[in-house]
């Protein structure tokens, strides 16, 4: 019961996102490409969340993936529809800007 709570409320231990990049994680910005374009992450792959799904053959189901956006909305939205498709591993990293310094 306790883990269902931390898992709805984001209270369980945070995710070394640092660690996974470095150990191959894929990043996923899910913002439209004109958001991408004003900044991002290096190495992020843009997938605006309305067409991930007729993009899920670009994002690897044997490596971590992380998703982000501008705040961390669309990316949990996207987080929990990759993983309804069968991706086991998968993270919110929320807003792109923290997520850089984050893994920077």
């Amino acid at each position: 019961m306790i883990e269902m709570i931390r898992k709805i409320f984001g209270t369980g231990q945070k995710a070394d996102l640092k660690k996974l990049v470095n150990n191959g994680a894929q990043i996923i910005d899910v913002r439209t490409r004109e958001e991408y374009h004003r900044g991002h992450v290096v190495g992020s792959v843009n997938i605006p969340l309305q067409s991930l799904s007729k993009n899920l053959s670009k994002i690897r189901k044997d490596k971590p993936v992380i998703t982000c956006c501008a705040s961390g909305m669309r990316s949990a939205s996207a987080k929990t529809f990759l993983q309804s498709h069968g991706f086991a591993e998968v993270y919110n990293g929320g807003g792109w800007l923290s997520l850089k310094h984050k893994i920077s």
